[in-house]
């Protein structure tokens, strides 16, 4: 029986048990389309490197006997839109049977079970066999329990799954490293250079051009430097365990002007894409951890698991379990819209220069610069979560919804009212300062709260507190600063409160 199974450009899995022998009644099915480059306005490498991945995967499987049709974004035969491709491609062929895997986006699980229903023939769907738990396990898991703590959740997988225990125990005597992992990087110790692969890439440029995809940020046409193949997706994990991971745990929320990457592995868009699975970056990494405990430190290690064993993991549960309400919360309640230099860089506060700046020049930047600097400010500013969900879900290279808008709208902007975070990710200038280089550069004071010099999240912080001040009454964690809040002298806090009003009104003049 003549059967087409569906591939989406985030299920680059080569592992996957539908790839155990060929078929030659099988037909792989995969496009490039409008309709996925055009539902949200992407960074340009994004585009390209999902391109890229997902080519050399239809080639590789090729090469291996599997058949493939494949859809170019500039075929002229390509109609841009996934129900048309399909019953294109079941006609055409002939098919008796229609197969995909599940996805990982709301919006497209919501689709394709659509289109199923009107097919004439057979449906079916399996697991992408990508991630350590089911799509409701995490649902399951709290179901009955008043908060969804991501430390139990880390807890619960740490000990399903075998990884750092010893007799059920945390390997270290610690289940959480997160207090050692807070060091700001003062120039040692030395940071390797990134593993980098200088792909040309000018001729999928000039197919995004033809076809006019509209696009942003920046690309050097002769030097794309992200891993999309299987290969260099594992030669980059090899390197980051060999070059980064020693000290990977200490400086992981560090942020530097001068360095990008810091100790990060740049492992994210691979594992997005499922180019890599959960499980062999965390075999790899634990296995080499083992190997080298006099030189690596469990705390290193762990501080890196948690992030795919414990957020990654996590974030995909609160998806599945909240959504579609959670696209639509916004309790606190904000509507400002997103200031120009979000899509130039150009502002005289050094931290956002520098974070913004270096997302649109890489479509990348590591969780502390999307959570303290940028998502702080878009915070403090009170803008729309609507519009800060379609930035972050546009610049980065490995945003895809499931894991996007529950660390921005959720963790980030806490529009959610706390199901994924227990408060607000907010700070004055201090923290900044804490964990970087970015103030002692800056035109602006990180001492001050009022002046013409002084920082703008300082009297933003302050506002967002007393403005938002009825929806945290209740929350413990937020009672030390509302203290601090109540105990400020009325003048000077009214005098606060029109300077960042003041700002909030001339974002751009910033």
């Amino acid at each position: 029986m003549k059967t087409v199974r569906l591939i989406l450009g985030d299920q680059l899995n080569q592992n996957h048990s539908w790839f155990n022998e060929v078929n030659d009644n099988i037909i792989y099915l995969m496009a490039e389309m409008r309709q996925e480059t055009d539902y949200v306005k992407h960074h340009i490498q994004k585009v390209i490197a999902f391109f890229l991945a997902m080519r050399n995967f239809k080639d590789e499987l090729s090469a291996k006997g599997h058949q493939f049709i494949y859809f170019s974004l500039t075929d002229a035969n390509n109609p841009q839109q996934l129900e048309e491709i399909i019953i294109k491609t079941i006609k055409e062929s002939n098919a008796k049977k229609f197969e995909y895997q599940l996805p990982d986006e709301y919006r497209l699980d919501e689709q394709l079970n659509n289109i199923c229903k009107s097919l004439p023939i057979a449906t079916s769907y399996a697991d992408t066999e990508h991630f350590y738990t089911t799509r409701f396990e995490l649902r399951d898991f709290f179901k009955g329990k008043k908060q969804m703590i991501m430390e139990s959740f880390y807890r619960m997988m740490r000990k399903k799954h075998d990884i750092l225990i010893n007799n059920d125990q945390p390997e270290g005597g610690k289940w959480n490293y997160d207090q050692s992992n807070r060091n700001k990087w003062k120039g040692q110790p030395s940071i390797p250079h990134e593993k980098d692969f200088k792909r040309n890439v000018e001729e999928i440029i000039e197919e995004l051009s033809k076809a006019k995809v509209k696009t942003f940020g920046n690309v050097d046409p002769t030097a794309f430097s992200w891993p999309v193949t299987k290969v260099d997706a594992l030669s980059t994990l090899t390197y980051f365990c060999d070059q980064f991971l020693p000290h990977f745990g200490d400086y992981q929320d560090a942020m530097h002007e001068d360095q990008k990457f810091l100790f990060h592995s740049r492992l994210s868009f691979a594992m997005n894409s499922k180019i890599l699975s959960p499980k062999e970056v965390i075999t790899q990494v634990t296995a080499h951890y083992h190997k080298n405990k006099d030189v690596i430190h469990i705390s290193q290690v762990e501080g890196f698991i948690r992030q795919i064993l414990g957020w990654r993991e996590y974030m995909r549960g609160i998806y599945w379990k909240e959504m579609p309400r959670y696209k639509g919360l916004n309790v606190l309640e904000n509507k400002n819209k997103l200031p120009h230099f979000f899509w130039t860089g150009k502002t005289n506060m050094n931290c956002l220069k520098h974070a913004i700046g270096q997302s649109l020049d890489h479509s990348y930047a590591h969780h502390i610069q999307r959570l303290m600097i940028i998502g702080n400010f878009a915070l403090l500013t009170q803008m729309d979560p609507d519009e800060v969900d379609q930035w972050y879900l546009g610049v980065y290279i490995d945003a895809i919804e499931w894991v996007e808008i529950t660390n921005t709208r959720g963790m980030s902007q806490f529009a959610d009212g706390g199901i994924v975070a227990t408060k607000p990710y907010v700070s004055s200038a201090n923290y900044i300062n804490k964990m970087s280089n970015y103030c002692s550069k800056c035109s602006y004071n990180h001492t001050k709260k009022l002046g013409d010099k002084a920082c703008p999240f300082n009297s933003l912080y302050w506002n967002f507190l007393a403005d938002k001040k009825a929806h945290f009454k209740n929350n413990q964690r937020m009672k030390m600063m509302l203290s601090l809040l109540d105990k400020m002298d009325g003048s000077v806090l009214a005098d606060i409160q029109l300077k960042a009003n003041d700002l909030m009104k001339n974002l751009d003049a910033l």
